[in-house]
């Protein structure tokens, strides 16, 4: 019975999968749009971003899903615009939801390791005669590997998040299982499985990202060993 369930359940690991890394890819670059809005001298587009980040960090991710897939129902224009096609396909919406959010508390993560950077190496772009905008371009990408060990925290909090799917109709890991309890109202073994699939891809994913972490953060240990 128990095996009968997985079989039905797994169907959805897919699903989960793809949709965690297409959020992923989009929330990566608009985190890293939002990283240099932030980092540059420009108080409107500082002002949009606080409040994007804002909005997204500070609501529920369930109430976002919700608002997103239900919300542009509600407008006779986005009805009858072309961007409709998108808005209605609940794959698109989830996806969105989970990209919004994520690049929300990425962007949380790249602005703060750009802060972090050595006072030294932003009076080294300036000493160059480097402008805002092309000092940021050398020193993000270096920001972007110290921010690696928070951002793989990140990474496994939107698989995770792909459980709230569900909600919206999309049949991913929980979808597949919400739907077998309505049938079989089994709830410990079906949700228990489900719990399980979880755990192990997030686990397999902690396993790969701590190994690439100390690939990307080698230069570091190099620094050290060279100031030694």
């Amino acid at each position: 019975m128990a095996y009968d369930y997985f079989k039905i359940i797994a169907q959805g690991i897919p699903t989960s999968l793809i949709l965690t890394a297409v959020a992923l890819i989009v929330a990566f670059f608009l985190a890293l749009l939002c990283t240099f809005l932030l980092s540059m001298n420009n108080k409107i587009a500082k002002s949009a971003v606080k409040i994007f980040i804002t909005l997204f960090t500070g609501t529920p991710l369930l109430v976002q899903f919700f608002l997103i897939y239900a919300g542009p129902g509600q407008f006779q224009w986005i009805v009858n615009s072309p961007m409709w096609s998108l808005l209605s396909n609940a794959w698109f919406c989830a996806m969105l939801a989970l990209a919004l959010n994520s690049a929300a508390y990425s962007t949380q993560l790249f602005h703060g390791a750009v802060k972090a950077i050595p006072k030294g190496q932003w009076e080294s772009c300036a000493a160059l005669g480097l402008n805002r905008l092309q000092t940021l371009k050398i020193l993000i990408p270096y920001a972007l590997k110290r921010a690696l060990p928070s951002y793989s925290n990140e990474i496994i909090l939107v698989f995770k998040g792909t459980s709230l799917a569900s909600t919206i109709t999309i049949l991913d890991i929980m979808g597949y299982a919400r739907q077998l309890y309505g049938t079989e109202y089994d709830a410990l073994t079906i949700y228990g499985i489900a719990g399980a699939i979880y755990l192990v891809i997030t686990g397999i994913a902690t396993l790969s990202l701590r190994k690439l972490e100390k690939r990307v953060l080698a230069f570091e240990r190099l620094e050290v060993e060279n100031a030694a």
